[in-house]
């Protein structure tokens, strides 16, 4: 089983790049207590998708911290990594966005993955129920999502953007619906740009899907389509939540509802940071991890 981790952000909001920043108790990424999880749960492959100019440093910080038995790739996510047929001459700086990202690792994975962003904490019980669910041969096909609450996903400090999910009584999910400017406002969850208001109780997509090898080809076929279409290339991009949907309205796949089964927490602002360093030295004091995390 593969985790591939998306480290390629810029970090605008909290004002560095935070999947670098120490935050463990010995100064350990936040990406790094994700891998710990995975490997405690069988993952034996790890690739890292980042920017250029971060690839030797991330090779080399997670190269001298992994047991060796473990496969890692660290790639660069390039603008110019397109499909074949196509062609960008502007002049845009970013990535085709996280479908893109997933995109750059498909020459290195050939069998069911997780992906995750590298700046989020996603709680041990999320990866112990990801195995279950990749090793389970009834879910041989099946993508999943793995859900958390919207209410335990927030920030104190400003507004959130998450995917906001629907599933069927057989934890099938059916949607996901992007709200961009989401804050707690008294007893509600209100997003800010649409004026669409929550209980706090819904199921939401922190980005943690569980793949396999076909969504390649799926990510591919929609990067040609906008790069064909022309429109809107100099900040358009493409999404994970919108290809795994577009899957499944063509009855391309089926994807299943995981619950977490614990809490996630990320730093999206720079005041984050105090709550994300606090609680990963409360877990690693209760003997959830060892200190130094890695041996």
């Amino acid at each position: 089983m593969t985790l591939l981790l998306m480290a390629a952000g810029s970090g605008s909001r909290y004002g560095k790049l935070k999947q670098f920043d120490g935050l463990g108790p010995h100064e350990e990424f936040l990406m790094e207590f994700s891998i710990f999880d995975a490997l405690e749960n069988g993952f034996d492959h790890v690739v890292a998708i980042t920017k250029k100019d971060n690839v030797d440093f991330l090779k080399d910080h997670l190269a001298q911290r992994l047991p060796k038995n473990i496969k890692l790739d660290v790639l660069s996510q390039e603008l110019m990594d397109i499909p074949k047929g196509c062609e960008y001459k502007g002049e845009r700086q970013k990535p085709w966005g996280t479908a893109h990202a997933v995109w750059t690792a498909r020459n290195v994975i050939d069998n069911a993955f997780v992906v995750i962003n590298a700046d989020d904490y996603y709680g041990k019980a999320a990866f112990k129920n990801a195995a279950e669910f990749i090793k389970n041969p009834m879910y041989r096909k099946a993508y999943a999502l793995v859900g958390y609450t919207l209410k335990d996903t927030l920030s104190d400090y400003g507004s959130v953007s998450r995917g906001v999910c629907t599933a069927d009584e057989n934890n099938t999910l059916r949607s996901v619906v992007e709200h961009t400017q989401l804050e707690q406002k008294g007893p509600k969850v209100v997003d800010l740009d649409s004026g669409a208001e929550f209980t706090g109780n819904e199921l939401v997509s922190m980005n943690y899907w569980i793949c396999r090898p076909s969504i390649f080809d799926a990510i591919e076929r929609d990067l040609k389509r906008f790069l064909q279409k022309g429109e809107n290339l100099d900040k358009g991009e493409i999404y994970i939540p919108f290809v795994i949907q577009e899957m499944v309205q063509q009855n391309e796949v089926v994807v299943k509802v995981v619950p977490s089964g614990g809490k996630w927490f990320g730093v999206t602002y720079a005041s984050d940071r105090e709550m994300a360093v606090a609680q990963l030295q409360e877990t690693t004091d209760k003997g959830g991890y060892p200190s130094p995390l890695w041996n």
